[in-house]
């Protein structure tokens, strides 16, 4: 109960605005106090409102209270330090709910220290001393403080587990190996611990194998996501500056068509203005002429009227078509039908490429990807049929069984020119592109070896050079076979792949791009 009343004046003495004990305390009028620097600050913030508050309950003061240490207080702070603090720091060596008790202690108990597993007991720091310092003591075993020493004890002996019975997978003590253990493969406990404690150490050898192996994949994955967004960044930039090009290109060929028709429609309508103008000229003249025939019409004169009539001048001829109104009104309809058949070619263009677009999106190469099957009957669920392309057979192989199978012969047959065949390499590929995950498996037999590959479509095709050999260039992947070895073949750098010996050869493969083929290289 004294703790209690300590902590209580703990929370008495504290101030509200620092929230430590009073240093130097103060009381103010309403009766709270705190510390003096910390309600001189809190005041100084408010000398421009003229009103100063208490912190707590809000009590206004009118003038700014004059501050003046509080002697009793400040010597209750001072004692509560001295005794109080010590007395709280104390209780901290207790053992609470949670914590282990030393056995010894009478009364309230401290804190176990250790737990020696000889006595079964757990001492504090001051009843575990003589472990330290006696002698007779040097054989126990401390550890840190344990609840559970009472699983040591044989339950039906009562004595101290020292054995271990392997055969029941437990620990016993010494009565138990003569009795329901008898005949048992009994160890003691420390070889059983010091067996299980290599096979623990070659555990986490292995976990911690597997930290660094999955933290290097983690580093692997993580420079993987920098490249897909600088990669990502760097295409955006640059489909940007192509749109911008595109639009301005476009914006250019408009203004071009709008200067083009405002133009033609300055000619045109200067030249129907003219027309225009000669034909009001005309139709003026006209009225002059009708106006002198009226008046010539009225003369009652009759002699008069046969004088003056043939010396009339004739009237000439119109100097415009009257076909002129006749001409269909269409003007630059047909401009209007150019530039929207121009439209539609061009959404047919931007459709067709943002369909390659989209799937080249699509089929960006990462390095994530799902288990791999283990067996064949797991492989077999990604087994794609190929069949062989005539068009890219060197002359030295021939093709048969639907272009499913190739041998290669002891001569060169004729085979038409196609841009497609191998000229010099004998070798085909496949007229099938490979899907993202397939498996392929190929039958061969015959004194020689086989290449069975997987390349790119634009892998040269003319020549002897390495640029048209499977697995001597960087746009294609190459497994060797031979009676009796494999290797695996990529920018003309051979590595040894181990295997048994075997006429049927599967081989899967995980791409992310629709312009490889599968391919067959016999020599």
């Amino acid at each position: 109960m004294a703790q209690t009343g300590v902590q209580l004046n703990q929370k008495t003495f504290s101030c509200s605005i620092c929230l430590d004990l009073l240093k130097d305390p103060v009381t103010i009028p309403c009766g709270h106090s705190y510390c003096l620097n910390c309600i001189r600050r809190f005041w100084d913030r408010e000398d421009g409102k003229r009103l100063y508050s208490c912190p707590q309950c809000r009590q206004t003061f009118t003038p700014r209270p004059v501050l003046v240490k509080n002697t009793m207080l400040a010597e209750l702070v001072e004692q509560l330090k001295k005794t109080g603090l010590q007395a709280a720091a104390a209780d901290h060596c207790y053992a609470g709910p949670e914590d282990v008790a030393c056995d010894v202690c009478t009364g309230r108990k401290l804190k176990a220290a250790k737990s020696c597993l000889m006595c079964l007991v757990s001492y504090c720091e001051t009843h575990v001393q003589p472990h330290y310092n006696s002698p007779a003591f040097e054989q126990h075993k401390l550890v840190e403080p344990s609840q559970k020493l009472q699983e040591n004890i044989c339950s039906h002996h009562h004595r101290v587990k020292e054995l271990f019975c392997r055969t029941d997978q437990q620990c016993i003590c010494y009565l138990c190996s003569v009795d329901e253990h008898r005949g048992h493969d009994t160890v003691s406990a420390v070889a059983e611990r010091t067996e299980r404690q290599r096979e623990l150490e070659g555990s986490r050898q292995e976990i911690q194998q597997r930290i660094q192996d999955r933290d290097k994949e983690v580093k692997v994955l993580q420079q993987e996501v920098e490249a897909i967004s600088r990669s990502a960044d760097q295409s955006v930039e640059n489909s940007e500056k192509i749109f911008t090009e595109l639009i301005r290109l476009m914006e250019e060929r408009r203004s071009e068509v709008k200067q083009q028709i405002r133009s033609q429609q300055e000619t045109e309508v200067g030249r129907v203005k003219e027309v225009q103008e000669k034909l009001k000229q005309e139709i003026t003249e006209l009225k002059r002429r009708d106006a002198e025939l009226e008046q010539l019409s009225h003369t009652e004169d009759h002699i008069q009227f046969l004088h003056i009539y043939p010396s009339l001048p004739a009237l000439s001829g119109s100097t415009h078509s009257s076909r002129t109104n006749t001409r269909p009104l269409r003007y630059f309809e047909d401009v209007t039908a150019a530039v929207s058949e121009l439209r539609d070619q061009i959404q047919e263009v931007l459709r067709m490429t943002w369909t390659n677009i989209s799937q080249t999106v699509t089929e960006v190469d990462v390095l994530l990807s799902g288990p791999e099957p283990k067996s064949r009957a797991g492989f077999l669920k990604y087994s794609s049929e190929i069949t062989l392309d005539p068009n890219t057979a060197n002359e030295w192989l021939l093709l048969s069984e639907g272009n499913r199978k190739v041998t290669l012969l002891s001569k060169s047959q004729y085979y038409s020119d196609h841009p497609d065949r191998f000229t010099e390499w004998p070798q085909v590929l496949s007229k099938e592109s490979l899907p993202e995950s397939c498996y392929i498996e190929v039958e061969w037999r015959g004194t020689g070896r086989v290449n069975i590959a997987v390349t790119y479509k634009n892998i040269s095709r003319a020549g002897c050079g390495a640029e048209c050999g499977f697995g001597c260039n960087d746009k294609s992947w190459t497994l060797r076979c031979k009676k009796t070895s494999y290797g695996y073949r990529y920018n003309n750098i051979l590595t040894p792949v181990s295997g048994p010996p075997s006429s049927r050869i599967g081989s899967p493969d995980h791409i992310h791009s629709a312009s490889l083929c599968w391919t067959v290289c016999l020599w």
